[in-house]
């Protein structure tokens, strides 16, 4: 009988890998398995054919944790493919640091586990399935703010149903999340409870809720119109190449730079590459209108701030198209006797005079700095090929033809309580420039992408996503893909978008919704500790 519970895990790894991009889009149907996933889990920590086991919260930890660790491994699976390709590292070391990092973040199913346990324990089986979404919400926080991954948390398996999409606004992803381990506890109750009438009411109203929830992908949220176009750059350069431009190399990347940049109009995909199949070739204005913006995306382009030909050279395109550019650079300053390096969005304005820059702040560990430096020695191998940047300070907005745009760049798009910064300093549109090549043809470009889209939804803005070989995209305040080009094809996608200065709720106060889970989860396990200690009369 064991073999089950352990089996049941297994079996809630695979299933909750479904719902998430596996080596392409997501097919929205898919996203019906969030539903149910986690339920086979919560019988094996819950059921009360494992009660006479020996220690029952180590179990109940171990069961979550290897849950855990298999989803990671099957939804990461690019970490190998990356280390592997770039990282210069042999196959056997590639495939450990994949198992590392599940090992490490597998341990917050493991803590999930453990209190579902503890509160069963303590006060009873309805308590601790009632308290299973509080927990879960709590462990994907910690995720976001202990080990900075929070990496394709579950509400981001819903970011096609435009039903439950509405709570995004209010509670951000963590909204979607809690109802999600909801209905899987109301699922996993059906199973465990001994009493049949409340057995058959638990199991109707899973059902029922899943299949309520899931019809949100057949909704089609209201469709604002564009008001506007921006020129997204898609370079598609290698990132594994040498791409040191020198000489007559610089001047036709230069020229061809400029040609890309002053495409304001040219078909497009009406959706996401690999879903939607087919172009619409839309009416261009005759005189061409000249862009209100055109980017290029954070790329192996060598662009250095401190190279002289740089910014005379972005401002001869930027007068020569009439409008301001993005561009994805390394940003220079020299203080404190020594060179800071930042990977960085250079704003140039329509009259050719660099306006800012914005310095990524939240760098990604291990691929653009190593942390504890000091102490891991050995982890500079990792980064072979890839820049130590140092973080910047703050999140600039920059107002351009009378608006007013957030630049953020690439892994910065996971982190929701920090984009919506962006927005509450007045940003109207969102521009996320973003190099994804170092991915390869895996699910992360597709994962990255639908977090980036919950972004849109969080804070209702329209978000310019342009990255240097896909996916290139418009996305407008209700997360839906209205124009995209094909991955890996140098291009440029006239993307239509618009402006919005209303602030959301989430926009506001962040993740709110999140410590309040969290609070309630101290609460609810210091409780079933304090029970466990209290003497037995």
């Amino acid at each position: 009988m064991c073999w089950m519970f352990w089996a049941a895990a297994v079996l809630s790894a695979g299933l909750l890998e479904l719902p998430f991009p596996i080596a392409g889009p997501l097919p929205p149907w898919r996203s019906i398995f969030a539903w149910f996933a986690l339920a086979p889990l919560l019988w094996a920590i819950l059921s009360p054919a494992a009660a006479p086991a020996k220690h029952p919260l180590r179990r109940a930890f171990l069961l979550a944790y290897l849950c855990g660790v298999l989803w990671y491994i099957g939804n990461c699976y690019w970490i190998y493919n990356t280390m592997l390709m770039y990282g210069d590292l042999p196959r056997w070391v590639a495939a450990l640091l994949l198992v590392g990092f599940s090992l490490v973040l597998g341990l917050y199913f493991g803590l999930f586990g453990l209190a579902v346990k503890l509160v069963h324990r303590a006060a009873g089986l309805r308590l601790a399935l009632a308290a299973a979404p509080f927990f879960w919400v709590a462990v994907e926080l910690a995720g976001a703010r202990i080990t900075c991954v929070p990496w394709d948390q579950l509400g981001y398996s819903q970011v096609d149903n435009a039903l439950v999409n509405q709570l995004a606004p209010w509670t951000g992803v963590y909204g979607i999340s809690f109802v999600l381990i909801a209905v899987n506890a109301l699922i996993a109750a059906a199973l465990l409870v001994p009493k049949p009438r409340f057995k058959i009411a638990c199991g109707l109203s899973g059902a029922a809720l899943t299949l309520a929830g899931t019809a949100g992908i057949f909704l089609n949220p209201p469709a604002p119109a564009p008001a506007a176009v921006a020129d997204l750059i898609q370079p598609n350069l290698n990132v594994g190449a040498d791409n040191d431009w020198t000489g007559a190399t610089w001047t036709a990347h230069m020229a061809q730079l400029a040609g890309l940049a002053s495409r304001s109009c040219g078909p497009s995909i009406p959706g996401i590459p690999q879903i939607t199949h087919g172009l619409i070739a839309p009416l261009c204005p005759s005189p061409p209108i000249p862009p209100a913006l055109a980017a290029w995306p954070e790329s192996p382009a060598p662009f250095f701030q401190a190279d002289p030909r740089l910014i005379p050279a972005l401002g001869s395109i930027a007068r020569s198209i009439h409008a301001p550019l993005v561009v994805g650079a390394i940003g220079m300053d020299y203080s404190g006797s020594s060179w800071h390096d930042y990977n960085s969005a250079l704003v140039v304005g329509a009259d050719g005079n660099l306006i800012g820059r914005y310095d990524k702040i939240h760098l990604v560990p291990f691929g653009e700095y190593v942390p504890f430096a000091n102490l891991l020695t050995f982890a500079h191998k990792l980064t072979g090929r890839v820049s130590r940047f140092d973080r910047g300070a703050e999140r600039s907005t920059f107002f351009l033809n009378g608006h007013r745009y957030g630049v953020f760049i690439c892994y910065e798009a996971v982190f929701a309580d920090e984009v919506r910064l962006f927005a509450l300093h007045g940003a109207q549109v969102f521009v996320n420039i973003s190099d994804d090549g170092w991915y390869g043809d895996t699910s992360a470009p597709w994962q990255h992408l639908n977090m980036a889209r919950m972004r849109a939804i969080e804070n209702r803005r329209w978000l310019l996503r342009d990255t240097n070989n896909g996916v290139t995209a418009s996305i407008d305040p209700y997360g839906r893909v209205r124009q995209s080009i094909a991955r890996h094809q140098t291009g440029t996608l006239a993307a239509g978008f618009a402006f919005n200065s209303r602030i959301t709720f989430y926009t506001a106060h962040g993740d709110v919704f999140a410590w309040l889970c969290a609070i309630l989860t101290m609460g609810l396990v210091g409780f079933s500790l304090e029970s466990g200690l209290r003497p037995k009369r």
